[in-house]
């Protein structure tokens, strides 16, 4: 065959082939493998051969997920079923971002079982929803709900990339002990039981007095002063007319009962006994250990019956006054341990008991004054200083409880978002108790080893609201 003929033959084949690719296009038919051409030998010619891709250059920065998984490895590595990673060169594009899966051919399922599309929902949130497939404006497919995830309307399902994104964190509720310090402020005040007046019960005559003044320590049975009283001399000659005339018996009479009557202290009473003595001055003794609040007694004064000649008080145990506010008031109970800080000295704290809750709230600053005993044994708590005071709260007992951020609180009612699982949230509404040390216990919703989000909750908890409101949507549209 002459040059001229095979070149025409060569053009018509071309234009055929042409024309049958655009009307096989046109009608989405399989176009034939143009190999044929190269069957020819003068056709092979005229085919162009394909244009190589050029093989990535440059060193290996990663290896990445086949299958565009946010998967990524700095060594070679294999998928679950035995895939190479891909290698990501210096020259490509390094894209951290979770790639879309190659698409599939879609195949409609052979059994009856499979799940229906109900409908399509905006893939950016909003509250848009269409019965057949659609974009948005941006060209972004709507995203399809099927038959089975629509069972719980509140439930959300994250993706792996997003929940990395968004910072969503975890943790399992568990049985801990709750313990909520009330810290209030606080007064050293003197025991009330332990304070002693020394006065006498008839006109007395001070003739002497100790050297001890306000601030001194005494001791039980240390004398004080000395003094002469017209009615005791008068009782106490009467009773040794009686030891003298009528023996022991009688002196256990009248005389010795008047003499006691008018708090002439014992030992007294025993030293006329014995010497057969009546003393010009009495001497009274302190009653107890303590501290002299205050001396009143002079020597050469009168004294009245009833005029306050010494004040004492033991100081071994003294009382904190705290004001408790009326909302802690309820985690305050008797008998709880309290540590005590006082201001004039720092680091060192004290520990008592909550003895007292006084039956009244001051109506002026809404607080209850709670009575605390503290040992006092080498007297650094003095009446008057000022103590910061802490209460310890709570049952002592375990109780299911999670993370105070865990809890969404929106006024009428608490929320929790349960980890459900392979990216499943799920909102749920709780009972919650006492509160402290961060926790919160849950007395109703959960329980022990639940994992409750304790980071981005109010995200999700968004989402499972707009998804219920869809879901509400879609089944208003659906009823006639």
């Amino acid at each position: 065959m002459s040059r001229a003929g095979r070149t025409g033959l060569t053009l018509a084949a071309i234009l055929a082939a042409g024309a049958g690719g655009y009307w096989a296009g046109h009608r989405d038919l399989a176009l034939p493998d143009p190999s044929w051409l190269r069957a020819v030998p003068w056709l092979e010619r005229a085919v162009p051969p394909a244009k190589a891709e050029p093989a990535p250059s440059g060193p290996v920065l990663y290896y990445r997920d086949p299958d565009g998984k946010p998967a990524y490895s700095a060594a070679r590595k294999k998928t679950a079923d035995g895939r190479d990673f891909l290698a990501i060169h210096a020259g490509q594009d390094a894209n951290f971002d979770e790639q879309p899966a190659p698409p599939k051919v879609a195949v409609a399922p052979a059994d009856s079982d499979a799940k229906r599309v109900l409908y399509y929902r905006n893939p950016m949130g909003l509250p848009d929803t269409s019965a057949t497939p659609k974009k948005d404006s941006m060209g972004m497919d709507y995203i399809p709900v099927y038959e089975g995830d629509n069972d719980d309307g509140s439930s959300v399902k994250v993706s792996p990339g997003r929940l990395q994104r968004t910072g969503v964190r975890t943790e399992a509720a568990a049985e801990r002990v709750i313990v909520n310090p009330v810290r209030v402020p606080g007064v050293v005040q003197l025991d009330e039981r332990r304070v002693t007046v020394v006065s006498t019960r008839s006109d007395a005559f001070i003739n002497a007095v100790a050297n001890v003044t306000t601030g001194d320590r005494i001791t039980r049975g240390q004398a004080l002063l000395q003094l002469y009283s017209p009615e005791v001399a008068a009782a106490g000659a009467q009773f040794l007319t009686d030891l003298s005339s009528g023996g022991r018996d009688r002196a256990l009479g009248g005389a010795r009962q008047r003499l006691e009557n008018l708090g002439v202290p014992a030992e007294a009473i025993a030293e006329i006994e014995r010497t057969r003595k009546l003393p010009l001055s009495i001497t009274w003794p302190a009653p107890r250990d303590g501290i002299v609040l205050q001396r009143s007694a002079v020597e050469g004064m009168k004294a009245a019956p009833g005029d306050v000649l010494f004040r004492l008080a033991d100081v071994s145990t003294v009382w904190v006054v705290a004001d408790v506010p009326e909302y802690q008031l309820g985690a305050v109970e008797v008998g709880a341990t309290a540590t005590i800080r006082l201001r004039s000295r720092p680091g060192e704290s004290f520990s008592g008991r909550v003895a007292l809750i006084y039956p009244q709230v001051a109506a002026d600053t809404r607080t209850t004054k709670v009575r605390i005993e503290i040992p006092n044994p080498d007297g650094v708590l003095l009446p008057d200083m000022y103590a910061d005071v802490e209460i310890a709260s709570g049952s002592g007992r375990k109780v299911v409880s999670v993370p105070d951020n865990a809890v969404i609180d929106t006024g009428d009612r608490q929320i929790v978002i349960v980890d459900k699982g392979d990216g499943r949230f799920e909102p749920r509404e709780v009972r919650i108790g006492q509160q402290g040390g961060g926790l919160v216990e849950i007395r109703s919703g959960i329980a022990a080893a639940d994992k409750v989000v304790v980071a981005a909750n109010f995200l999700i908890d968004a989402e499972s609201n707009l998804k219920a409101a869809l879901n509400g949507m879609t089944s208003a549209e659906a009823t006639p």
